[in-house]
């Protein structure tokens, strides 16, 4: 049953192939996720399964969240994910979703959330060009420049490339290759960069353009 899982991103390393190869991968840990809720079409509109992953004090769980992980029988998780159940499969509440369901060689997709970059000008944030650095620039070499029209439609329209907050937003890499499943250390090693920070939790699902 290969659905997806939800991890903790734990940085960067490298591992050497038979040939002596270096391969760059990113270190998620997957412990098991405990399924808390199995939605379908018949109540729900749809199919998935809903997951925690960690422990979480019981002081720090209000009384309906409490009242959820109990009626599945789990203990109360750090959050609450949703993963959507493809057609033929079937899980249960209480059950548990490993890191053995991948293996090294397949290629999923990994979601989460960027680094937050802070209000970032027009040059990092959309790779404008800079202004000329050279005499008679007079402190605007990093400036985005005109910005609006002529009388028409003489507005600047919505939508326009500035200055803004940048990261910290919902990011989905594909078809990253999984080079080595830990299953007594609950890793899965994924060749090339996850998005997010050290620590950040990501959903890994099997890649959607592997698939079709």
């Amino acid at each position: 049953m290969k659905i997806g899982l939800i991890g903790r991103k734990r940085g960067m390393t490298r591992v050497f192939t038979e040939q002596g190869n270096s391969v760059p991968v990113t270190v998620i840990e997957v412990s098991p996720n405990r399924v808390t809720q199995v939605k379908n079409a018949e109540t729900d509109g749809y199919r998935s399964v809903q997951v925690t992953i960690g422990q979480r004090r019981a002081n720090l769980v209000n009384k309906p969240v409490s009242g959820h992980f109990a009626k599945a029988g789990v203990e109360a998780g750090e959050g609450l994910w949703e993963l959507r159940l493809p057609e033929g499969e079937a899980a249960e509440a209480g059950s548990e979703l490993k890191v053995d369901m991948f293996e090294a060689g397949e290629l999923v997709d990994v979601t989460g959330t960027s680094k937050g970059k802070g209000f970032a000008g027009t040059v990092k944030r959309h790779n404008f060009h800079m202004q000329d650095a050279t005499h008679g620039n007079s402190v605007s070499h990093r400036a985005p420049g005109s910005i609006g029209q002529c009388q028409t439609p003489g507005r600047v329209v919505k939508g326009k490339k500035m200055s803004g907050h940048m990261g910290d937003e919902r990011v989905t890499t594909q078809n990253l290759e999984v080079v080595r499943v830990d299953t007594e250390r609950n890793l899965l090693l994924i060749k090339g960069a996850v998005p997010g920070a050290p620590g950040g939790a990501v959903m890994v699902r099997p890649s959607v353009k592997a698939l079709s």
